[in-house]
Formats: C-alpha cells, structure tokens, sequence
C-alpha cells in the first residue's frame, strides 16, 4: 500500500508544479511568439545602412592648424545610428566635433559620436557638427581627398569630399 501511495504523491507533487509553471511559460512563448510576428512584418523598425554623397573641406585660410570636413548622412531605414569615427587618406587623426552656441558666443567639443536619426539626416556644418582634421598637408581648391566614416550599425562608408574656398561653401 505504501508503494501506490508514494507514487500517487510524487505524481500529484509533479503535476502540481506544472500547474505552477504552466501560466508564466505559456505568457513568455506567446509573448516571444508575438513579437517575433511584430518584428517580422516590419514593426519594430527595419535598420537599412546609411548612405552619404560627395562632401566638402574648407580650405584652410593662412597657415590653419586644422581643417573641417562637413558630409550630409542619410537614413533610409526606421532604426537611428551613429557615425563612431572618421579617417581621411592623408591619415593623422579625424575628430568628430559638435559645436554649442550659447547666446551669440559659441565654442566646440568633440564628441564620440554623431547621431544618425532614423529616416532623418546629419548635417554637418560650420554651424553645427563636423569632422576636425588637425595638421592637414597643403591642400588646393578644387581637390578631391578620400574619407572613410564608420558607423555604429552600418558598414564603413568611402567618400570624396571637394576642397572649397570659404566664399564658395555649400549653404
């Protein structure tokens, strides 16, 4: 008699934990089950890589110790980004640099990063946020210099930017 009565308890003890843990484990799969629908179907946003045309650098004026480079970054896809870093073909080091206005007085600090928002754009600019190059070699109007810009979820992207005079600067 002990023997079917020990079964029965451990089979009822058994069947008691399940019960337990049926209702917390059947939330978390349907839970996973549906979102993993929700991401398949596109509603948690789809990253697409960032793309950039042509840039620009500001000739330098005199003997500058420094020279920014301005690229426009576009977002096709739902999810942000973040341009991490720069390098340019003459090598030396690339900063990413944002500037703060403060009243009609302003100043710069670098950054490690440059949000990339999604379906948006960074626009780097004079006014805004570019890339400072220090130590630049002699550069002319009118020349063409590679960049590489690296992202935080898309691949490296390799640019050409044109050297311009300030006068000619895109607006």
């Amino acid at each position: 008699m002990n023997g079917p009565r020990t079964s029965g308890r451990r089979t009822s003890g058994r069947a008691e934990r399940l019960r337990a843990v049926a209702p917390p484990v059947g939330a978390a799969v349907l839970a996973l089950a549906l979102l993993t629908g929700w991401t398949a179907v596109g509603g948690a946003g789809r990253a697409r890589p960032v793309e950039a045309g042509p840039g620009w650098v500001l000739l330098p004026t005199g003997a500058a110790p420094a020279v920014a480079a301005f690229f426009t970054v576009r977002n096709p896809g739902d999810v942000s980004d973040e341009l991490v870093g720069a390098r340019w073909e003459f090598g030396g080091h690339v900063t990413l640099k944002r500037h703060l206005h403060q009243g009609a007085a302003g100043r710069w600090e670098p950054v490690a990063a440059l949000p990339v928002p999604g379906r948006g754009e960074l626009v780097m600019s004079p006014e805004d946020s570019d890339l400072l190059i220090a130590d630049p070699p002699p550069l002319q109007a009118g020349q063409w210099v590679e960049f590489t810009l690296s992202f935080r979820r898309s691949p490296e992207l390799r640019l050409r930017a044109q050297v311009l005079p300030p006068a000619s600067r895109p607006r």
